[in-house]
């Protein structure tokens, strides 16, 4: 089950956080001979550790994966799945925000916001009607609970 989960992350969000802006980002930085901001960097890290964080919740409290061939078979609720229904898209937009920022790169910001936008149709259409069906009241609980993207400021 470890392997197909690393397989998941690498075939998924790898491939969107990685993969396909370092290669859009390349061209465009060496052309212009951008320095790196290593503010940039920072951010990276922290998309990329919230990402491995959510890929290890699915992995242990959901017992499957990130890809739809092994999806868990528990709602996860622990771990950043406690603040937000999808902090793993919100790890993968962090990481995108943060090449921008590293290489200079408006092609990734342009980037990033298109899968902003493909990830919210994703979820509207297809992810949270699958959850409902395959989770039921958990489900409706949880999504009346948590909500869908950024988390909610609380009154201490």
């Amino acid at each position: 089950m470890l392997w197909r989960a690393l397989l998941a992350f690498l075939a998924l969000p790898g491939m969107v956080a990685f993969a396909v802006p370092l290669s859009l980002a390349w061209s465009e930085s060496a052309r212009r001979g951008a320095p790196l901001r290593p503010a940039g960097g920072l951010v990276v890290l922290a998309g990329a550790s919230l990402l491995l964080w959510c890929v290890r919740e699915f992995y242990v409290a959901g017992r499957g994966t990130l890809a739809p061939w092994a999806p868990p078979r528990k709602l996860v609720t622990s771990g950043p799945y406690r603040f937000s229904r999808n902090p793993m898209y919100i790890g993968v937009i962090v990481v995108l925000l943060g090449w921008a920022a590293l290489l200079r790169s408006r092609t990734l910001l342009v980037y990033a916001l298109a899968v902003e936008i493909a990830v919210h149709l994703r979820v509207l259409v297809s992810e949270e009607p699958w959850a409902r069906r395959t989770f039921g009241a958990d489900w409706e609980d949880y999504r009346a609970r948590v909500p869908r993207w950024l988390p909610r400021l609380r009154k201490s």
